[in-house]
């Protein structure tokens, strides 16, 4: 099967200059959607608007999307990809690294999609699909109290928004990816033996699971939270 539903579509995933941001922006542009890409430096991608953009600020949310409605049209896609990931021991986050936290993980995905979802509802038509983790549903590895708290809230925020604009044409839904072989994960212990399928997940399968998510295929599913973590998590 052939993913379609991109052509004349407008996307934008935010922290997308690398990983599986990127990634996420490439797909959906080889699937034939418009992309815009958001970070802190806009990034540089063949084919790819990029937009400065840092979601815990206000203005700046603004700005980007407006950016991206002025340059290519309104956001019919988007892709809640920014975050940031801490390990810190418990008793040693302060507040200020706890609301750092919250404040990109969480505050920023609700600045973001609060910006777009009345061009979407407008038009009858729209995508949103959340990055959340494994570690939203189960605490997470060992000191990372603040990215697990985070990452369980934008995933019910994902829910919240499938709730109140099912009706309206938008779906909306969250992935809890582990243990995909990135940056983020460059620092913990190697373990792809506790992975059933037996290797670390790839930026592709997120990627690649998110462009199902956003086609005209997934109309159908909206609330979700899918896991892509090879079997490490089956609840």
């Amino acid at each position: 099967m052939e993913l379609n539903g991109f052509d004349d579509r407008v996307a934008l995933v935010t922290g997308g200059a690398r990983g599986i941001g990127r990634t996420i922006a490439e797909t959906l542009r080889d699937l034939g959607a418009t992309v815009a890409v958001g970070d802190l430096q806009a990034p540089a991608i063949d084919g790819v608007l990029g937009v400065e953009l840092d979601v815990t600020d206000e203005a700046s949310v603004d700005a980007a999307v407006g950016r991206v409605e002025q340059e290519l049209g309104s956001v019919a896609i988007l892709v809640l990809n920014a975050g940031i990931f801490v390990i810190e021991p418990f008793e040693a986050t302060t507040l200020a690294s706890w609301q750092r936290s919250i404040d990109v993980n969480l505050t920023g995905a609700f600045l973001v999609a609060r910006r777009c979802l009345p061009a979407m509802r407008e038009a009858g038509y729209g995508r949103v699909v959340a990055i959340g983790s494994s570690a939203g549903k189960t605490g997470g590895a060992k000191s990372t109290a603040a990215y697990g708290a985070s990452k369980a809230g934008v995933m019910t925020l994902a829910k919240a928004i499938a709730s109140e604009y099912a009706a309206t044409g938008v779906t909306s839904n969250a992935l809890a990816p582990a243990l995909i072989d990135t940056e983020m994960i460059a620092v913990m212990p190697d373990m792809r033996d506790r992975v059933p399928v037996g290797r670390l997940g790839t930026v592709h399968d997120v990627a690649d699971t998110v462009a199902f998510l956003c086609s005209a295929h997934a109309g159908y599913i909206t609330g979700e939270v899918v896991d892509v973590n090879g079997g490490f998590l089956i609840d």
